[in-house]
């Protein structure tokens, strides 16, 4: 019995180092300004506040500073990129390529510089950077430079104020207390966003915790775009009657205003 008990008890003493340290891991405590953003016709944009704090069983290490990096990223479908060229002297589109899967916003903040919160293996396990968040696969084997097409739609989206890297400006407070604010533009395309947190030291992931913000039409822009999905017709009908009645009610005040 001896024995039996004492490869049995040094098991469980080689186990108590790692239990230990899964307890003292730390951990992300968040919160968010809000968890709705209402499209309305006044709609301009929105900025959502990303808060939170890290629990920790143990004494913050002070050799190794903790990093924060948070995404924000929209509904992903797949994109078609067709490249343009110039025939003859006209511009026509050559080749084609699917993108798999394109957030249709994506901001990335961090609290230092990209490269010093994260490394490149880090990145790739977790599809943090915005070149990591575009999927681009299965490209035929004919078409050259595939990669271009996926660059073209980080680069066009950017341009629009779609996806952004945010460097420095997650605020850390005492390596415990955390927040930024992600700047959401008035160009939103309905559906979930999801929000990602990490927490990083010497640029690997050592905690991550996922949150969603919801984002939708309300009101009158939610009945026609519905209207305009679910019924075109009757959809098509009421845009050519408010078309023909503005038509007649400018008419109507300018022969009021002449005959004055």
């Amino acid at each position: 019995m001896r024995k039996l008990l004492l490869p049995a008890l040094a098991a469980a003493a080689l186990l108590l180092p790692q239990t230990a340290a899964k307890a003292a891991k730390e951990e992300v405590v968040l919160g968010l300004s809000q968890d709705r953003v209402a499209i309305t016709a006044t709609f301009d944009g929105s900025e959502i506040l990303v808060f939170g704090a890290v629990k920790r069983e143990t004494p913050i290490p002070v050799d190794d500073p903790l990093e924060v990096v948070v995404t924000v990223s929209g509904p992903a479908p797949a994109v078609m990129v067709r490249r343009k060229e110039k025939k003859l002297g006209i511009w026509v589109n050559a080749d084609s390529v699917l993108v798999d899967s394109a957030p249709a916003f994506y901001a990335v903040a961090t609290s230092a510089p990209f490269d010093q919160v994260l490394t490149d293996t880090e990145d790739l396990r977790h599809r943090i950077s915005i070149e990591r968040a575009i999927r681009s696969v299965g490209a035929a084997m004919h078409i050259r430079g595939a990669q271009d097409f996926a660059d073209a739609v980080v680069r066009i989206r950017e341009k629009n104020g779609l996806y952004s890297l945010r460097e420095n400006t997650v605020a850390v407070d005492e390596q415990t207390l955390f927040r930024t604010a992600i700047r959401m533009p008035a160009n939103l395309t309905e559906g979930t966003y999801a929000t990602r947190i990490f927490l990083t030291r010497g640029g690997e992931v050592v905690s991550s915790y996922e949150t969603a913000i919801d984002v939708r039409k309300v009101g009158l822009e939610k009945f026609l775009y519905a209207l305009s999905r679910e019924q075109p017709f009757i959809y098509g009908l009421m845009s050519l009657a408010i078309a023909i009645a503005a038509g007649w009610g400018a008419s109507a005040a300018f022969s009021l205003i002449r005959n004055r």
